[in-house]
């Protein structure tokens, strides 16, 4: 007598865990990258808002005769920044200002230009 033997469709379990095993170790190489990524992304657009505020302090320092050493608030400069509206940091800090001369800061990155 022989043996009537039909191979059934599907996945074996070791298959499946196999697949599953290389989507977690892609995933654990990519994920940490994306997150470099969307860090270094912030870190660029507010380095950026920053050289807009600088622009916007220097016009504000020279329409209204400003010396170095007075000082400058966020508010002042809001009417000199592109569509009068004052860009928000991706990271969800606060930007500063102090005199004319000093860079402004963000606080949450620390960066100054």
């Amino acid at each position: 007598m022989k043996k009537d033997y039909r191979r059934r469709a599907g996945f074996t379990l070791v298959e499946i865990m196999i697949v599953v095993a290389i989507i977690g170790l892609l995933a654990a190489i990519a994920i940490p990258n994306f997150v470099k990524a969307r860090t270094k992304a912030q870190q660029t657009a507010c380095i950026a808002n920053l050289h807009n505020f600088e622009g916007a302090i220097a016009q504000f320092a020279l329409e209204n005769k400003k010396q170095d050493a007075d000082a400058v608030a966020i508010s002042d400069i809001a009417g000199y920044m592109k569509g009068g509206v004052m860009p928000s940091c991706p990271a969800n800090g606060t930007y500063a200002t102090t005199t004319v001369s000093a860079s402004p800061t963000c606080t949450v990155s620390g960066h100054t230009i």
